[in-house]
């Protein structure tokens, strides 16, 4: 029994990563990447890095927090779009706790 319901939770994962779109946002204008986020909730965005030509670079971005896994929240990013290199958008990301809590006790002065 356990096994199925094992089997039935990664078939879920696997068809919902399935089924979000993938957009190149230098291709459209940043109005358009933001509509298209705000459409369909979640997108991935990939797009090549300035600074390491060749490099792509991708990030799924969300429109609002319920989008977010528990335990993330929604952060504000930028990414380059047709019409701006820095069209603002908005995607998960874990809080570090840790990192803040060693430089609030362990400050070097």
């Amino acid at each position: 029994m356990k096994t199925i319901l094992l089997a039935a939770c990664l078939t879920l994962v696997a068809a919902q990563a399935q089924a979000i779109s993938r957009y190149d946002p230098t291709r459209m204008s940043c109005g358009k990447v933001q509509a298209t986020i705000a459409r369909q909730g979640a997108v991935i965005l990939r797009y090549q890095s300035k600074r390491v030509p060749g490099l792509p670079l991708y990030d799924r971005y969300v429109q609002s927090q319920r989008f977010c896994s528990m335990g993330e929240v929604r952060t504000r990013a930028y990414v380059p779009s047709a019409d701006t290199k820095s069209c603002p958008v908005y995607n998960c990301k874990r809080p570090d706790n840790g990192r803040h809590f060693r430089r609030r006790f362990f400050h070097n002065n």
